[in-house]
């Protein structure tokens, strides 16, 4: 079964980086850009077929290692 995990920053917390590529978009002439947030994208793939053990490991993959919790948000979505 194979998983993508999306993880970005928590609305609250500041992305600098996501604030230096709205910089360069302003300056190479992409004023429209209102903001640019920063995140990361993984796939995984797992060998089970039960969707709801995928699911909670998953979980346990993305509260343990895969995510910041303190800084950053998840979800997951399931594919098969």
């Amino acid at each position: 079964m194979k998983a993508t995990v999306y993880v970005t920053i928590k609305q609250n917390v500041l992305d600098p980086q996501g604030t230096a590529v709205q910089g360069a978009l302003h300056s190479m002439g992409f004023g429209e850009v209102e903001g640019v947030r920063i995140g990361k994208v993984l796939e995984v793939e797992l060998a089970t077929t039960d969707r709801a053990e995928a699911e909670t490991r998953l979980k346990d993959m993305c509260e343990k290692l895969l995510a910041n919790t303190v800084v950053e948000d998840y979800r997951f979505e399931l594919e098969g």
